[in-house]
């Protein structure tokens, strides 16, 4: 029993290759003793093995495979409900052995068998099984593989049933503390405004009366000076804009001990690191802080296009305004599948070698692009004082893309480690955002004292975490995270030179 055990288990059973050594043993005896008999039972023998694998090559099992997620998506450190509905084309037959293909990071595959305990009036067999991620990403759910078996249970063929379905896990928003980032709006973030969307000669504070215009709306004192009746103009509400930058290269992720690995999402890899992680969650986190209190948010990257524009996850990759309902979901959506983007060139990690010193060819790679990046800047002229890269991060077409919208809304950056050159371009956008606020994510925030320092003069509140750092506290933090500059002016003392109000900031409470 224990020679049969040790066969190979891929085309017959044991029952099988008992089969098979049973026809072996009769051939030799038959040959030996010259007993027909035993002939026609070692082929007998030896034949129904070999049916039994023919049958089942050419037989093809159909199934119709079908999965339900509940949620639709997950968030990270949540569970989705998994409903399989299997149906096969052709009803009874013994009982089959199923299994669904899961990723390694949902732990034991589950296993069943076909059809179920209690099937529905159908034919349906359903099964429920719940899975649970830590880590952002798309993943391929199944397909469903089945060991099908003859009927005399003699050989036995792997089939897969169906195809695989994506599960997106999205990052899981953190609380942040209830604040209104511009001093002129109210907890819910609406301010009233006398701007018209279109100016026109009637866009003042009174306008001549018109036919069907309510007499409470007559303006007496205009009406007096300028000897006709005079409405006042309808105040309009309009809705508070915001804009959101997400640095994602390769290279402001990557240095210091933080290495870059890859999350395995089904058949994919997404480069990543602990430090870009931390980022996303913030960048979830605020956008979701802004859109449940009524602001449209421009979502941005370092370049100025969609933030959201190389995410195989997001359901409107081109979009970079969002708002309204179903803005915070597609916003979590893109950044499930967001890594980084290589820079110079070189490959991002995850894809091709998987050896041991992958990530420290990474390191030393993203190394060699900030020295890259840092020359190449230092070799670019300066404009208005400050170091210009057209099509580049936090070039020319960002900044042209910020001034486009200037005292719109409060403009926040989340970056990863940048260069004092780069410290001093961003700094003339303080005054494209009312107010500006800056999070650098870094392993090593101590190292980063120049480039807030140089933000924190311009009018930036910047501040510096490391992964490890609690999100609410950091974004409380930027409360204080000012230069000298902009603490001398008091928010009691109004607008600052800019036009912009340091009233309100985040953490403080309306």
């Amino acid at each position: 029993m224990n020679l049969i055990e040790k066969l190979p288990s891929g085309l017959l059973t044991v029952r099988g290759w008992g089969f098979v050594l049973t026809a072996v043993i009769a051939l030799l005896f038959a040959q030996v003793l010259g007993r027909r008999d035993l002939l026609y039972v070692g082929v007998l023998l030896l034949a129904l093995p070999l049916a039994s694998v023919v049958v089942l090559r050419l037989v093809k099992p159909r199934f119709t495979v079908s999965r339900r997620f509940q949620p639709q998506t997950m968030e990270t450190g949540s569970t989705s409900t998994v409903t399989l509905s299997l149906t096969a084309s052709v009803a009874g037959g013994a009982s089959i052995a199923m299994e669904e293909r899961l990723p390694a990071r949902f732990g034991q595959a589950p296993r069943f068998t076909y059809p179920s305990r209690n099937p529905t009036r159908d034919g349906v067999s359903l099964y429920e099984y719940r899975i649970r991620s830590t880590s952002r990403g798309v993943y391929d759910i199944g397909p469903v593989t089945a060991e099908f078996t003859d009927p005399f249970g003699l050989g036995k063929s792997r089939h897969v049933l169906g195809t695989a379905d994506p599960l997106v896990v999205t990052p899981a928003p953190v609380e942040l503390l209830g604040s209104a980032l511009a001093g002129s709006r109210g907890n819910d973030g609406m301010a009233v405004t006398r701007r018209q969307a279109n100016p026109s000669d009637d866009d003042v504070m009174t306008r001549e009366y018109r036919h069907g215009d309510s007499l409470r709306r007559v303006h007496w004192a205009a009406t007096a000076r300028h000897s006709e009746l005079m409405v006042r103009q309808e105040e309009s509400v309009t809705t508070p804009q915001a804009t959101l930058l997400l640095d994602r290269r390769h290279s402001s992720f990557s240095t210091g001990f933080s290495a870059v690995f890859g999350a395995d999402a089904g058949d994919s890899t997404l480069s990543t690191s602990p430090t870009f992680e931390w980022a996303v969650t913030a960048a979830m986190s605020i956008s979701a802080h802004l859109l449940d209190r009524g602001y449209a948010l421009r979502f941005l990257d370092q370049q100025g296009a969609p933030a959201l524009l190389h995410s195989p996850s997001a359901p409107l990759p081109s979009e970079e305004e969002h708002h309204g309902q179903g803005a915070v979901e597609g916003i979590a959506e893109g950044l499930a599948a967001l890594g980084l983007a290589p820079e110079n060139g070189h490959r991002a990690p995850g894809h091709g070698d998987r050896s041991g010193s992958t990530a420290v060819r990474a390191g030393e790679a993203a190394r060699s692009a900030v020295r890259g990046v840092r020359g190449q800047e230092a070799e670019t002229p300066a404009k208005n004082g400050h170091a210009r890269i057209p099509h580049a991060a936090f070039g020319d077409d960002l900044l042209d893309r910020l001034a486009a919208t200037r005292h719109r809304g409060p403009l926040i950056a989340v970056l990863g480690l940048i260069t004092t050159e780069e410290a001093h371009v961003l700094a003339s956008a303080s005054d494209y955002g009312s107010p500006a606020y800056a999070i650098l994510a870094t392993d090593r925030p101590a190292d980063s004292r120049a480039q807030l320092d140089i933000l924190r003069e311009a009018g930036w509140h910047a501040t510096a975490a490391s992964p490890s750092a609690g999100l609410p506290a950091v974004w409380a933090g930027l409360e204080h995270a000012v230069g000298r500059s902009a603490a001398h002016a008091s928010p009691a003392a109004g607008p600052t030179p800019s036009g912009r109000s340091d009233a309100s900031l985040p953490g403080s409470r309306p």
